[in-house]
């Protein structure tokens, strides 16, 4: 099953159930919207999940890009990516948790094909605010799902303040044996699908407040579901990245973790210009211009001579094909050569930096901060140059 196939079935069956398509789903939050980019689906929901009628009704389902830069060191691991798209659907004061779990066992086992004795959950155990979430607990006893219950990993927050509430977790078993043990004991288990029956509002001081409706906000990622389904040892190796995985091969020789950074970076990169950003020193400008510099710095560590423009045309447009961005492949071209231009000039200054008679000899940590905080070198490009 190829991730067009996954996509198309997940809003179909929630469609079926009287869920509305949002669609617009950039990673651009609202004008007035404090955070750089969406890091999840529910995200650009907050004020709907607050209370506020959306105008498409109270069942919602979407596929929302999303970037997060909290992972960025993790990227190169086996399930981390920048930008990644989430599945999500919410009901806005309609059914409740019980009804999105049995949703979505049904959808897993009967519309993807997984067996359900691979399957495990974990639900909220309760603590001195509030107590256990029996409902979700019923729910998966009742379908024969075994059930682990935790207290910290199961509270959803978006943060120190705001909505809140219990959430439901379904794993699926990745490792080579039958299934065993649980998902906090066993790192086998994969997360797959959050559910999230949002009933509270968390106040500065900590305390709890019931929300003026109660919620579900559920959410998965796509590219971990799709390598799951496909049965492959990492995200990056499920059918998104074939084009990647066959042509950058060709063009640069790297290892795999140094792949996956090259890959995903500039994919990333590719669809944040998508959506109108451009390199800069602060803001969203500062992430994109960090994605680029940072690959780059994975490109030239072992060949200074390797070049963006050497990137086939098709990667780029493969990428905004499949985010949905209606953008010229050109220009975005355009905007990678040219902040490479501005890096490669960035990186000829160091080395005349390097060469000063106070940075001969082995550099300290205190070199490293002043190379990056008021020459803007990258520690690992300033390693690669100067590596004892």
């Amino acid at each position: 099953m190829n991730t067009d196939t996954v996509l198309r079935t997940f809003v179909d069956y929630f469609q079926e159930r009287g869920h509305r398509l949002i669609t617009g789903s950039t990673l651009l939050p609202p004008p007035g919207d404090s955070v750089l980019f969406t890091t999840s689906g529910m995200h650009p929901l907050t004020p709907y999940l607050e209370g506020c009628p959306h105008p498409l009704g109270s069942r919602l389902v979407n596929v929302q890009r999303c970037l997060r830069t909290t992972d960025l060191e993790e990227v190169g691991d086996a399930s981390h990516l920048t930008v990644f798209e989430m599945l999500g659907t919410w009901s806005l004061g309609d059914y409740e948790g019980p009804q999105s779990l049995r949703w979505g066992y049904e959808l897993l086992t009967e519309g993807l094909g997984i067996e359900p004795r691979m399957m495990h959950a974990t639900v909220f155990g309760g603590d001195d605010r509030t107590g256990p979430d029996t409902a979700s607990l019923d729910v998966w006893e009742e379908l024969g799902i075994p059930v682990e219950l935790t207290v910290e990993d199961n509270w959803w927050s978006n943060g120190p303040t705001g909505p809140c509430g219990p959430d439901s977790e379904i794993f699926l078993w990745t490792g080579d044996t039958p299934p065993r043990s649980t998902p906090t004991r066993d790192d086998r288990w994969v997360e797959m699908w959050n559910h999230v029956t949002m009933r509270y509002r968390r106040l500065v001081d900590g305390s709890l407040v019931p929300l003026p409706q109660r919620n579900v906000d559920t959410g998965l990622g796509l590219e971990r579901l799709v390598s799951l389904l496909q049965g492959k040892p990492s995200v990056y190796e499920c059918d998104v990245f074939a084009p990647w995985r066959l042509l950058v091969p060709e063009l640069w020789r790297l290892d795999e973790p140094s792949l996956r950074i090259v890959c995903d970076h500039l994919r990333s990169a590719v669809v944040v210009i998508g959506d109108g950003v451009r390199p800069g020193n602060s803001g969203r400008g500062y992430v994109l211009r960090r994605l680029v510099r940072r690959l780059l710095t994975v490109l030239w560590r072992d060949d200074p001579t390797r070049g963006l423009g050497d990137l086939p045309g098709d990667l780029i447009q493969h990428t905004l094909d499949h985010f949905r961005q209606h953008v010229d492949p050109v220009a975005v071209r355009v905007v990678l050569l040219d902040e490479e231009r501005r890096f490669r000039r960035l990186l000829e200054r160091g080395q005349r930096i390097l060469s000063q008679p106070r940075f001969q000899g082995p550099l300290s940590e205190e070199h490293l901060h002043y190379l990056h905080d008021t020459h803007g070198l990258p520690r690992d490009l300033v390693l690669s140059l100067r590596p004892e």
